[in-house]
């Protein structure tokens, strides 16, 4: 059987891990998935590592595109995801319903959930970027609990070791005992693109060609929302 490495951020495991199983079966071709972070799956490819397929947000897929790690022509859009307020499901729902509402959620929870942005995390860089527009960085990070990417704060959270979290809604459905309050309300809103393309290292490149037909595939658009991602694709 063929290898096919895939390097993807989290955001987008939850499908690509599913329909690669898929994948699999129907064409015999195995593959190596690689989740981490967007930030450091970026790093690691300008660092030389190479994959077949690599998945990351819209905007570092351009980065590495201009740095000639794409193969042209390849880079297609797969599905946006929003982030999301997270707490244990069963527990009491924090009112979310404006900037100002979310921002007193923030102040009133005992802990709170993100992603560390030194783990290159998109979701963890935007936060701490809000807890600076919302000056309550301090108040906050005295109290955070950091995760290594959006799943770890979903399970963060369904475990008990923080009372709210924030994360993209994608990597946040997957988690039992994690329940989605809503997405980031007013001004706050926030929402990504999650990209894939060939890397210019390739040397399976009609292989990874046929898996990004495979995500792509029409047939599939349903469950990629059903995923917590509206496609982005036709």
């Amino acid at each position: 059987m063929t290898d096919l490495k895939v390097m993807s951020a989290g955001a987008v495991k939850a499908m690509v891990a599913a329909l690669g199983a898929e994948f699999e079966r129907e064409t015999g071709i195995r593959l190596e998935l690689v989740f981490n972070t967007a930030g450091s799956l970026r790093d690691r490819i300008k660092s030389g590592e190479n994959a077949d397929l690599i998945i990351l947000s819209q905007s570092l897929i351009a980065t590495l595109d201009g740095l000639g790690f794409v193969v042209p022509g390849t880079i297609t859009d797969l599905g946006r995801t929003v982030t999301g307020v997270v707490v244990r499901e069963g527990a009491r729902l924090p009112d979310i319903s404006t900037p100002e509402a979310f921002k007193q959620a923030l102040l009133d929870a005992r802990s709170v959930a993100y992603t560390d942005p030194k783990a290159g995390g998109s979701g963890g860089i935007m936060f701490v970027g809000l807890l600076d527009r919302l000056g309550i960085a301090d108040a906050v990070n005295a109290k955070a609990v950091l995760c290594k990417g959006g799943y770890d704060v979903a399970a963060a959270i369904a475990e008990g070791r923080a009372e709210i979290g924030t994360t993209f809604i994608s990597e946040v459905l997957p988690v039992k005992g994690a329940k989605v309050v809503g997405p980031l309300p007013g001004d706050l809103h926030n929402a990504n693109t999650y990209t894939a393309a060939v890397h210019a290292g390739s040397s399976k490149p009609e292989a990874a060609r046929a898996f990004l037909g495979k995500l792509t595939d029409p047939a599939g658009r349903a469950r990629w929302s059903a995923a917590g991602l509206e496609p982005a694709f036709p």
